[in-house]
């Protein structure tokens, strides 16, 4: 059956363009994988720091600013930390741009006003890149704006 001149034909893009359905998916999968990378990250700093003494007052702290990955206390410190996941630890110190620098400080800044109940006497900003072997590499006081 032909199409008339003034109907119109459906178009299916999962059958004209597999190229780019395997491309989305591709995406998507690699997404998914980024995401499972990064909370078993999150959990390998966590327990590495709870076996230092910390207290994890949070985990994945989502404000109207931001999102700070854990946010711990020990003693009268209060360290807001970012977790990033890296195939090796060299270089994790660049890791962190003037844009997520700024992002953490306002979500931190957020965090304290909705928490008004912690008390501290230092804040500190503290990144912690994990590698493929879950060995940690902290880098504290990253951000000095405090």
């Amino acid at each position: 059956m032909h199409p008339e001149r003034n109907q119109t034909v459906a178009v299916r893009p999962d059958i004209i363009e597999p190229e780019q359905n395997r491309q989305k998916l591709a995406r998507q999968a690699r997404g998914s994988r980024a995401y499972q990378d990064g909370l078993s990250a999150e959990e390998a700093v966590c327990s590495a720091c709870i076996k230092e003494g910390w207290l994890i007052l949070l985990k994945r702290a989502r404000t109207r600013r931001g999102e700070i990955d854990i946010v711990m206390r020990k003693g009268s410190l209060i360290c807001f930390v970012e977790v990033k996941k890296r195939k090796t630890l060299r270089g994790a110190t660049e890791c962190l741009s003037i844009a997520q620098q700024r992002r953490l400080y306002r979500a931190a800044e957020c965090l304290l006003a909705a928490h008004p109940h912690w008390s501290y006497e230092e804040l500190r900003f503290d990144l912690i890149a994990v590698d493929e072997q879950n060995a940690l590499f902290w880098v504290k006081d990253v951000i000095r704006q405090m």
